[in-house]
């Protein structure tokens, strides 16, 4: 029902531009007029049903005191004139405003001093012996009450009339609304003012991050909003701010020391490529000049090799959490991509004899396998090692490539996967590769939901590759892309 009449509000305001404009410039703008303007429509609605209940009692018991006054007197008039001693004028008592004893004929037989002369009063919409009504027999009209038995005399039934005035209750009931109004306008301006200032200063610190985090540029995400002492939800929200404000000066700064190193890794391959064309341009003998242009060729073999890898990183930065969805044989894949390297410079062993199917692409898990391999056939003396098996408790496919080259220290088995890191016996331009071999192995299997490190091996030097299997990755598997 609220949908709907929401919805006909809609149409309604859609229909009449004006009313809409006046409606959305009436409308609270800010968290804290809205929360100001609920907190006081919700007490305004308490108040207002809570006055209302107070109101109605206190009439009611009023009313029930008036009418048992003007019933004891209508008994004591019956009793009298059940014994044949009624006076007239008949006395009134305390709260009563009239009397008027009235025979079966409709003659008056006695009456108040206020009411004598007065022909018989007829209360219409008689209700459990009470009836309230506008009376205008005393020169005054106003709310009465009027209470009617009926007695046996001895010259027969009368009906004895007796009316109290509600002038009291309609006064006391007046000035309870009056008072009641005031307090209630009273008590919403306080919780108005109270809730204003109360969200103001909750709102203080977001205001503070909010000015904090509009004035942090891209050239100093060193900043960091301020934290509230309290531990609430402000404080939390502040500390993931900074948080993610750390993860940008981290991405900022990998960002730039990326680019740095992407220049001096072109610079140099280039400047040797100008030079070696130079030159060969100038040098008479051909053949000296057929070894400087094969070596143009091979610097130029470089650059391709190390644009294609940038351009392979930023494309699994840009993949983030899509994971390929192609089924992916690894064991077919290890004998596969190992028959077609050969077994130079150092033959490969591979142990991987049972099917392993994951969820992958081909292409992206070759280049892994190749990068590893590279990277050990590079550092390996005499052999590589390639296993592949499956781990049960965790339903990850794992992945090992070892060589027999000096291990890596705890020192760097972190240092190694960062882009163009390579250690110092790397770093000559016949066995060093571009050091983005492992960082792009490790980002595929991030892609891929899965991790690659280093292990503690004595001896030897192993990459272990954790890919989940499809049933673990259909669980929810998130992959980890930090390092």
């Amino acid at each position: 029902m609220s949908a709907r009449v929401r919805a006909a509000g809609r149409r309604h305001l859609a229909r009449h531009p004006r009313l809409a404009a006046l409606v959305d410039r009436l409308t609270p703008r800010s968290v804290r007029a809205r929360t100001t303007l609920a907190a006081c429509l919700s007490v305004a609605v308490v108040l207002a049903v809570a006055s209302a209940a107070v109101i109605l009692l206190l009439r009611a018991n009023l009313v029930r005191t008036v009418e048992t006054g003007a019933r004891e007197q209508a008994q004591a008039v019956a009793r009298l004139a059940g014994e044949g001693r009624l006076t007239n004028p008949l006395p009134l008592d305390h709260g009563t405003d009239f009397i008027q004893v009235v025979d079966a004929d409709g003659h008056v037989v006695a009456a108040s001093q206020n009411l004598a002369g007065h022909p018989a009063i007829a209360p219409g919409g008689r209700r459990a012996g009470h009836d309230t009504f506008d009376l205008g027999a005393l020169g005054d009209e106003h709310h009465q009450r009027v209470t009617t038995l009926t007695a046996d005399t001895p010259t027969g039934p009368v009906t004895v009339h007796v009316g109290a005035s509600l002038r009291t209750v309609d006064t006391a009931e007046d000035l309870a609304t009056a008072a009641l109004a005031a307090l209630s306008g009273l008590l919403l301006l306080t919780v108005g003012a109270l809730t204003w200032r109360a969200t103001g200063r909750a709102l203080r610190p977001v205001e503070a991050i909010r000015a904090e985090v509009a004035a942090i540029g891209d050239r100093d995400l060193d900043r960091r909003v301020p934290g509230p002492r309290s531990d609430d939800e402000i404080a939390r929200l502040a500390d993931t701010m900074n948080a993610m404000l750390e993860r940008l000066e981290a991405a900022g700064a990998r960002q730039r020391r990326f680019i740095a190193d992407a220049s001096h890794e072109l610079r140099s391959p280039l400047a040797v490529l100008r030079t070696q064309l130079e030159v060969a341009l100038t040098h008479p003998d051909p053949g000296v000049r057929n070894d400087l242009v094969s070596g143009a060729l091979q610097d130029t073999e470089r650059l391709q090799a190390l644009a294609t890898d940038l351009l392979l990183l930023a494309r699994l930065d840009a993949t983030g959490h899509d994971w390929p969805h192609e089924p992916v044989d690894l064991a077919d894949l290890v004998r596969t991509t190992v028959a077609a390297r050969g077994s130079e410079p150092h033959p490969v062993t591979v142990h991987a004899s049972t099917p392993v199917t994951v969820h992958g692409n081909p292409l992206w898990l070759g280049r892994l396998l190749t990068n590893l391999l590279d990277n050990g056939q590079r550092h390996a003396r005499h052999h590589v090692t390639v296993s592949l098996h499956v781990d049960g408790a965790t339903g990850h496919a794992l992945l090992d490539v070892s060589n027999d080259g000096p291990p890596i220290g705890p020192a760097d088995r972190e240092k190694i996967f960062e882009r163009f890191t390579r250690l110092d016996d790397a770093r000559s331009r016949d066995d060093g590769g571009t050091g983005l071999g492992l960082p792009i192995a490790r980002d595929i299997a991030a892609v891929h939901g899965g991790t690659l490190t280093v292990l503690d091996t004595p001896g030897t030097a192993t990459f272990r590759t954790r890919i989940p299997l499809p049933a673990r990755r259909s669980a929810g598997h998130e992959p980890d892309r930090d390092r």
